[in-house]
């Protein structure tokens, strides 16, 4: 019998003040994930501000400016195990300023928990969260209704509360909601049942958190290896070694097995493949290895190693829906980086065909600009060929950032190919502005 604990990683958001630090720090406290010095510092802390228990939010809220405001602004990764499951959570911010920061965290959560105070309902923030869940193709959605108990854990609150935000989530096409009644403060549902609310059914948090299956198998996905270094010693012992190294994006890779290096599209045939400088057969996602191959071909950090048989589009107009997380607007005609896995090229923004109205699901055609946390769609041009996937088939090599070249400012995170706000097709009158490379 396997006694394997695989790993689910997870991230936490909602608006501001909806006690997602508070959720936090219940999750690791009830499982006993907390340290006793760590513990015995929150009760410091607390005590010295007037309060008779533990505020637990001073788990995750470890910046200065942080507790001072009573905000969470970084993204704070938590690390945490059950008997059943092991955890990375990533808890992100609330405020809409540091959206951008709740980008970072789900871009490779596998669930995320929004939060919604039951005294609120849904709000604009809400929506935006769960917009980017979508976009970003979480699997799993949580709609945690907090603070139950300042509504006196009524069951019509939290029905009305689940069912606007799962048809909101559904329009979306978020594949999969599970909303849960809890109240973080007191623990209500989040790691024991409780005991005021009999009237629903439904697991706890840690428990749907354990027990929600989550695919780890990337084996049978296209592969992909991102050259991050090449090497080659040149030494008496190793004359004439020259490897690739990198970490596999996706899928695994096989000695002899046909490959081709893109974008220049030579190909040849895996000699070997080192892994943790031992030889092996084959490796597969996540494992950073490297490949040697049978034929001597000019490859650098940024080119991309596919399967001969399984080879991405190359191309130079790529057109995806992004998020925009920095505080100056995007333009069309502007000047950009655009980072791909290991590849940084030059680029213009062609166009932006829509912008996502969040209030309906609504597309405004050409907005001209994306400002801070507007999510649309762009076309980009870039200066050389970049094999892209679509992010549907792969979240690591179907996104890619957009980079201001004057400071090195992330501006725009972007999904390759359609998305849940796929706009109606546009003519293009751009194609012949001047701007072409």
């Amino acid at each position: 019998m396997s006694t394997t604990i695989d790993t689910l990683r997870f991230a936490t958001a909602g608006s501001v003040d909806d006690g997602k630090s508070t959720l936090v720090g219940r999750l690791l406290h009830d499982s006993k994930s907390v340290l006793t010095d760590q513990l015995e510092a929150v009760e410091h802390a607390s005590l010295s501000r007037g309060k008779d228990t533990p505020d637990l939010a001073l788990l995750t809220d470890g910046l200065r400016a942080e507790r001072e405001q009573g905000i969470t602004i970084d993204v704070a990764y938590r690390y945490f195990a059950t008997p059943r499951r092991r955890f990375i959570l990533a808890d992100t911010p609330g405020h809409v300023q540091y959206t951008r920061n709740m980008v970072t965290g789900a871009s490779t959560a596998e669930l995320t928990v929004v939060l919604v105070d039951a005294r609120n309902g849904v709000v604009e923030q809400t929506r935006r969260h769960a917009a980017i869940a979508a976009l970003l193709r979480v699997p799993h959605v949580v709609l945690a209704v907090n603070k139950m108990d300042l509504v006196g854990y009524r069951e019509p609150v939290f029905a009305r509360i689940a069912e606007e935000f799962t048809a909101y989530a559904t329009d979306l096409g978020v594949p999969e909601v599970t909303a849960i009644p809890i109240s973080a403060l007191v623990g209500d549902n989040v790691v024991e049942p409780s005991a005021t609310m009999d009237w629903y059914g439904g697991p706890t948090v840690l428990e749907h958190l354990e027990t929600v299956p989550v695919s780890h198998d990337l084996a049978h996905c296209h592969a992909r290896l991102p050259v991050q270094y090449v090497i080659r010693p040149q030494t008496a012992a190793h004359p004439d070694y020259r490897g690739y190294a990198g970490q596999i994006a996706a899928g695994s890779f096989r000695v002899g097995e046909e490959v081709t290096v893109l974008p220049a599209g030579r190909t040849s045939r895996i000699s070997g493949i080192d892994l943790l400088g031992t030889p092996v057969e084959a490796a597969w996602t996540t494992q950073s290895v490297t490949i040697l191959l049978e034929d001597d071909i000019d490859i650098s950090r940024g080119d991309l190693i596919v399967p001969s048989k399984d080879a991405p589009e190359v191309t130079q107009d790529v057109e995806a829906t992004v998020c925009h997380v920095a505080d100056q607007p995007l333009e069309v005609g502007h000047r950009v980086l655009l980072k791909h896995g290991t590849r940084t090229v030059k680029a213009i923004v062609k166009d932006i065909p829509s912008r996502l109205t969040l209030d309906d699901l609504s597309l405004h055609p050409h907005p001209g600009q994306l400002v801070a946390n507007d999510i649309g769609r762009v076309k980009i041009r870039t200066a050389e060929p970049l094999p892209v996937d679509s992010y549907a088939d792969s979240r690591r090599t179907g996104s890619f950032i957009l980079i201001d070249p004057s400071d090195g400012t992330t501006l725009t995170a972007g999904m390759v190919g359609e998305s849940f706000a796929a706009p109606e097709p546009v003519k293009d009158e751009t194609e012949n502005d001047g701007w072409d490379f």
